[in-house]
């Protein structure tokens, strides 16, 4: 069973959303999928899709080949993930 990390459009007409899945690749582009590992909003600025990354890896590892628009969108949130500073430690009590 081919499996592939694509999108899956929902939304309304000229207003589209999609969701990033896994699906068998043989399902129609909206039909059947796995799992839902993400989102996108090509209408919203800045950030504009989420992805889960350790739900990515894990399908990467068992075999998923992601669609050219989801890898590109896995590298832009692993070069997000990269530049983000640490988050921030609690302030400590003076």
């Amino acid at each position: 069973m081919p499996v592939r990390i694509r999108l899956k459009r929902v939304g309304t007409k000229n207003q589209p959303a999609y969701r990033v899945v896994v699906a068998d690749d043989r399902s129609p582009r909206d039909g059947r999928f796995i799992e839902q590992i993400g989102t996108y909003q090509p209408l919203m600025k800045g950030n504009n899709f989420t992805l889960k990354l350790d739900r990515v890896d894990y399908w990467v590892g068992v075999g998923a080949q992601p669609s050219d628009t989801v890898a590109s969108f896995i590298r832009k949130a692993r070069r997000a993930r990269a530049d983000s500073p640490a988050s921030p430690s609690a302030p400590a009590a003076a």
